[in-house]
């Protein structure tokens, strides 16, 4: 019942974000403030001491009525944010918030096939929300949302120091941090599997695309749909690209770089071809089932759970998912291992990932700061690690971690690890959406992988000059 009355609120919500998402109204923040004048004679400090006192003695005297010395500010503060990105234990804790302070937190959650050119168009008219969420990542957050000009600077705020250092680096312009990590991101999306259908089938983790595919073939044969996988949602199918394009870095060290310094392209990289010829030969093998293009990854869980499939793509939460759903398997029962595609076995880190920043026109900014660091509290991130499966280790070093079983299984098997590309390179992680668009017309047939790569170049040049980026120029 708890969920679906967040569902419900969730829905209301997104309806509200469409219909506008502009600051919320001015609230009233009341404070006293005392001063004594320097320079007075003894009689007069002895009064005033004798007057402070008593003004303690009637406020001890206020607490106890339950009244308080500080009135709780009547304040709304507007969080715009994309669908998937605020978890039901945050919004828990954004209710313990307004019950301690007295300010509400407004979420307005946009669909993600939306949320992005939803939140420039906001910025570029200085409506955005007092905070708004958007993908870290040291060149996007300049080029594409300038947060040196619409967020607030955020690196003198008590949590700051705390955030891992490699999550604040990509939260950070000439030295200023400007936002603040949500979600999990040393999680990495790789292919969860059911070890009991690994098991009755005596299949063992494949090492390579070879036995990737033969592994599906075998699940297939036997009544089971290999892969679920979900291309309406726009965003998840577009994973198996950029993520495994560490199989180019491996190929060609430096590979990012040259990218980046516009002294490579991605169009006839042999390796990315390789890697968009096989994704395209998953779907046609039908080893993503029938459904595959209406397929929404909320439902991934669910299927996993039933049997019906066997693997999908989601991050080292998704076991904790799985049992949620109720049935026979266990969190262990779920294990992990990268995406083989071009043969690919190095790990794929992401260390960029949703965060939150501080609109800098807002019209409360204390009040969503204070807010942040609610949020980056130890005793908030400690009820985030154990109230949302998915988080196994918020990246704060006063965040605690869960590994163990399965997802510790994981991380000790590929010792080896690389950035991934929409991190790495610029200009690739602004273009999800058109990738995702790209791919989809892919494996209906409509266009080759040649003409995917030479679109994402086509778009990063545009991007790069957009941005007046010298290496363009």
């Amino acid at each position: 019942m708890r969920k679906k009355l967040v569902a419900l609120f969730m829905c209301a919500a997104m309806a509200a974000s469409i219909a506008g998402c502009g600051n919320s109204s001015e609230g009233t923040d009341t404070t006293t403030k005392a001063s004594a004048e320097e320079g007075e004679d003894t009689t007069t400090a002895k009064a005033s001491a004798e007057e402070e006192e008593n003004t303690a003695a009637a406020t001890a005297s206020a607490d106890e009525e339950g009244t308080g010395s500080q009135e709780k500010k009547d304040v709304t503060i507007s969080f715009m944010a994309s669908q998937d990105w605020i978890q039901e234990a945050e919004m828990e804790l954004a209710e313990k918030f307004t019950e301690e302070t007295g300010i509400k937190v407004d979420y307005q959650i946009v669909p993600s096939d939306q949320y992005v050119n939803l939140l420039t168009t906001k910025l570029n008219t200085g409506e955005a929300t007092d905070i708004f969420a958007a993908q870290s990542g040291k060149f996007d957050i300049v080029a594409q949302f300038n947060v040196e000009k619409n967020a607030m600077d955020l690196s003198g705020e008590s949590w700051a120091a705390n955030v891992e250092e490699l999550a604040a680096a990509e939260l950070t312009v000439d030295g200023k941090l400007y936002g603040q990590p949500i979600q999990d991101v040393s999680a990495v999306w790789a292919v969860g599997y059911n070890k009991k259908i690994f098991a009755d089938l005596n299949l063992e983790v494949p090492a390579d695309y070879a036995s990737f595919m033969d592994v599906c073939q075998k699940i297939k044969d036997s009544g089971v749909t290999p892969i679920y996988e979900a291309v309406s949602d726009g965003w998840h199918h577009t994973l198996w690209f950029p993520e495994t394009c560490i199989a180019a870095e491996k190929a060609e060290p430096g590979l990012a770089e040259k990218l980046n310094n516009n002294e490579a392209v991605f169009a006839e990289n042999e390796t990315m071809t390789t890697i968009l010829e096989q994704i395209k030969e998953m779907a046609d093998k039908g080893y993503w089932g029938e459904n595959y293009m209406s397929n929404e990854y909320a439902n991934a869980a669910k299927n996993i759970a039933s049997g019906e499939y066997a693997m999908a793509i989601v991050n080292q939460g998704f076991g904790e998912e799985v049992e949620a759903v109720g049935g026979d398997l266990k969190k262990d029962d779920i294990g992990y291992f990268v995406m083989p595609l071009a043969d690919n076995q190095v790990k794929n880190v992401n260390p960029a990932g949703p965060s939150r920043f501080v609109f800098s026109g807002s019209q409360h900014p204390e009040e969503a700061k204070q807010f942040l660091e609610y949020l980056a509290s130890e005793e908030s991130l400690k009820y985030l690690t154990e109230n949302v499966p998915k988080f196994n280790k918020l990246p704060y070093k006063n965040a605690p971690d869960t590994y163990e079983g399965s997802v510790k299984e994981f991380y000790d098997a590929y010792t080896e690890e690389s950035t991934v590309y929409q991190t790495a390179v610029k200009y690739v992680n602004p273009q999800w959406g058109e990738i995702g668009a790209d791919l989809s017309a892919m494996l209906v047939g409509d266009i080759e992988p040649k003409d995917v790569l030479a679109d994402i170049d086509k778009l990063r040049a545009e991007q790069a000059q957009a941005a007046s980026d010298e290496a363009w120029k």
